[in-house]
């Protein structure tokens, strides 16, 4: 204990005089207790504290670090992505409406879904990260309008691409978007006055519709558009409420937004005229056996549209069907043909006069050896599921349906040709199909190279009498080397001279060149299909891969002379892109069609009798020339039909001949065979689908009705398709 008396001492005793340095310690520490008190280390011109996206930083590290609501976060971050994109795809399965004359309807349902609300956000920016209401007072519908009718024109503007989370704009946050950490920073709050701010709602802007036929990302609600994003937000003095956007506007129909270039290359040509059998007895063509065309066609109509004129070349519609006209006996006589006259269906004043030839079918234990070189093209325009891999599964058919002493290479093309698989027996099925499946597209299209090497390979191992073929595989244009049809046409003549023959397989839509696949596969002795599906690529290399393979007569053309005296007018149906002059029927140097095994073909001729009223060419003025004997030779047939053919390894051509008289008629088209029947409503459907005058009054009612009552035995379901693809025609052409 201290004594009082020392205090006493110690409140009495002077104060001793401070020295300097003490004085001067003191000082300093003064000077900074001040400075930490008074100043701050802010910079002048901005306000003390946290900016917004720190705060949200902030609190997002607390969250983070505390673990809290950390599961439902997850969860909401694993939902909503799949949400999304099971709708997007939802929404890609509605029909789309075709033509530039349909009216676009909106497929939203009426009424906006009304959302749960989401979890709750800190203070600060429950305001930003609430969705919008899409209620609008009666006073700001003038507002609403001026919008409207913006939307429907940015609703042609391209969608902008996501912004980063730095970006300021002034677009309503997605209500279906999982709630970024940052995203008080995606609005100026400054932008809002007071009252608007204190109402705490914010009005949605509508997202741009999406492209005719396809749903767009936004409105599958992956991403805002360019219009969104760009427009701020109106805030609307009511209570807050969460509901989905509001439908999206009409887009009118010049606003259409432009579809993707179509680059197909189709031959354009004339529908084959009505001649006068008097000054134009003679018509002359080469034989078709292609069937690109029906398939084309097929394809254009299941996807909701009627196919272009051009696309449509009836010859090939009708020969796409198999059809059980009478073959020959043996095989020293390479096809038969049979001559119909019958009533005309849709014209009173006319006849048909039907031409079907059927080739010699060839045994399966009588083929002879085959040795093929699978032409594949690579290039980058065939990464789509429609090209490159429907090709492998093609041809991985094609190869099960071949003998185990069939040879097969392959080479494939896409900037410079290259050797996959050099020539195997089939008896390595394993080998030859697993280079089919390594194959994979990339690079520009090397066609040219690609047949130097394929015919190379092909005269490698060539085999004597048998099938010697390359088989292009491609979806267009040859864009590197020699890419002029001429060219490509002169090639081929000179690679056909070794017996080495070319057909033509094409795939997908977009960029097929069908005027180079017809060019190069009539003069290489081939044919050209159009193979859209798997089912296609069954029908071509699986039950037709006699006919495809195995030539029986090449250089097949057919010359029909009219007798005047019983025909006064003609027209052929189809063959447009066949015809011949009239003296190359004799030219054995002039190339034409090719026969294969069992192949059936059919060529129709619409008839007008002499004085039967039909007649669409006035008469000559100076009437009929006269001949010496009073009269005309052999008057009372119709016609004179000439086949001239060449067997596959012989450059003489051969002679064969028919008359066709009353012998050959029907009294009424219902005593036709039903194969005749059905190809004249194969005909019919073809010319209304080119919108031909002949039947203009036809309507598909009527084709219809012929083709049902003519489907006969349909085991490949062939025929019942066809109707399908009326039915489908009548519905596009509103049953015209």
């Amino acid at each position: 204990m201290v004594d009082d008396n020392e205090l006493r001492k110690l409140r009495d005793a002077a104060i001793p005089v401070p020295g300097e340095s003490a004085k001067a310690r003191a000082f300093e520490a003064a000077l900074r207790a001040y400075d930490q008190q008074n100043i701050s280390a802010v910079t002048q011109g901005s306000v003390g504290g946290l900016r917004l996206t720190e705060r949200a930083q902030k609190l997002w590290s607390e969250i983070m670090q505390k673990k809290l609501i950390a599961t439902p976060a997850i969860a909401g971050l694993v939902a909503l992505p799949i949400a999304g994109y099971a709708t997007f795809h939802m929404l890609r399965e509605q029909p789309s409406p075709f033509g530039g004359d349909e009216k676009i309807t909106e497929t939203l349902a009426d009424k906006p879904a009304t959302l749960k609300p989401l979890p709750k956000q800190a203070p600060g920016d429950q305001a930003v990260n609430e969705p919008a209401v899409t209620t609008v007072p009666a006073k700001d519908k003038k507002a609403d309008a001026d919008l409207e009718s913006r939307d429907a024109s940015d609703a042609l503007a391209p969608a902008a691409p996501p912004k980063s989370e730095s970006t300021a704009a002034g677009g309503a946050a997605q209500p279906n978007a999982p709630v970024s950490p940052t995203v008080s920073s995606r609005l100026d709050l400054k932008t809002y006055s007071g009252k608007e701010m204190e109402s705490g709602t914010l009005r949605a802007s509508r997202p741009a519709p999406a492209p005719t036929g396809e749903v767009s990302r936004e409105s599958a609600g992956l991403m805002p558009t360019a219009p969104d994003a760009a427009r701020t937000s109106r805030v609307q003095g009511a209570e807050s409420k969460l509901v989905a956007p509001q439908q999206p506007a009409a887009i009118p129909a010049d606003q259409m937004q432009p579809q993707e270039e179509n680059r197909d290359r189709i031959e354009d040509f004339k529908t084959n005229p009505v001649h006068a059998a008097l000054e134009d007895p003679v018509s002359t063509f080469s034989i078709d056996v292609d069937t690109a065309s029906y398939s084309f066609v097929r394809g254009s109509l299941k996807q909701g549209y009627l196919p272009q004129a051009d696309t449509v070349r009836v010859e090939e519609m009708i020969n796409y069907f198999p059809y059980d006209w009478k073959g020959p006996d043996s095989a020293s006589t390479p096809f038969n043909s049979t001559v119909s006259v019958m009533p005309t269906p849709w014209n009173a004043h006319t006849k048909l006069m039907h031409v079907a030839i059927k080739g010699f079918d060839i045994k399966p234990t009588e083929q002879p050896k085959a040795n093929l070189v699978f032409l594949i093209d690579v290039s980058g325009s065939m990464d789509e599921p429609d090209k490159l891999p429907l090709l492998k599964s093609a041809f991985r058919l094609l190869v099960s349906k071949l003998k185990a002493d069939d040879t097969i290479s392959i080479v494939t093309y896409a900037g410079d040709a290259g050797t996959v698989l050099m020539p195997t027996k089939v008896a390595e099925k394993d080998k030859i199909l697993n280079a089919i499946d390594n194959l994979q597209p990339g690079g520009s299209t090397a066609g040219e190279a690609g047949i130097k090497e394929a015919y190379k390979l092909a005269q490698q191992s060539f085999v004597k009498d048998g099938v010697n073929r390359v088989m292009l595989a491609t979806d267009g244009d040859f864009n590197v080397g020699q890419t002029d049809d001429d060219d490509l046409k002169r090639l081929i003549e000179s690679e056909r001279k070794t017996g080495v023959f070319l057909s033509v397989f094409g795939f997908g839509r977009g960029n097929l060149n069908d005027e180079m696949m017809q060019t190069i596969a009539q003069n290489g002795n081939g044919t050209a299909a159009y193979i859209d599906t798997l089912a296609e690529a069954e029908k071509v290399l699986v039950e037709d891969t006699s006919s495809t393979l195995f030539t029986i007569a090449k250089d097949v053309k057919i010359q029909v002379e009219f007798n005047p005296d019983k025909v006064s007018e003609y027209r052929l149906i189809g063959y447009e892109t066949r015809a011949l002059n009239r003296e190359d029927f004799n030219n054995d140097r002039v190339d034409a069609g090719d026969i294969g095994s069992g192949h059936s073909v059919t060529a129709i001729y619409e008839i007008t009798p002499k004085g039967g009223g039909g007649e669409q060419i006035d008469p000559l003025r100076y009437g009929q020339a006269t001949v010496n004997n009073g009269g005309v030779a052999n008057a009372g047939e119709y016609a004179f039909v000439k086949i001239r053919y060449k067997l596959p390894n012989e450059d003489v051509s051969k002679l064969i001949t028919t008359p066709v008289t009353s012998a050959n008629e029907v009294s009424s088209f219902d005593q036709a065979s039903t194969d005749q029947r059905f190809s004249v409503a194969v005909a019919a459907f073809g010319q209304k689908l080119r919108d031909e005058d002949a039947t203009a009054k036809f309507g598909y009612d009527k084709i219809m009705e012929i083709a049902t009552a003519a489907r006969g035995a349909d085991p490949f379901g062939y025929r019942s398709e066809f109707l399908s693809l009326v039915r489908l025609a009548s519905a596009l052409g509103g049953n015209r």
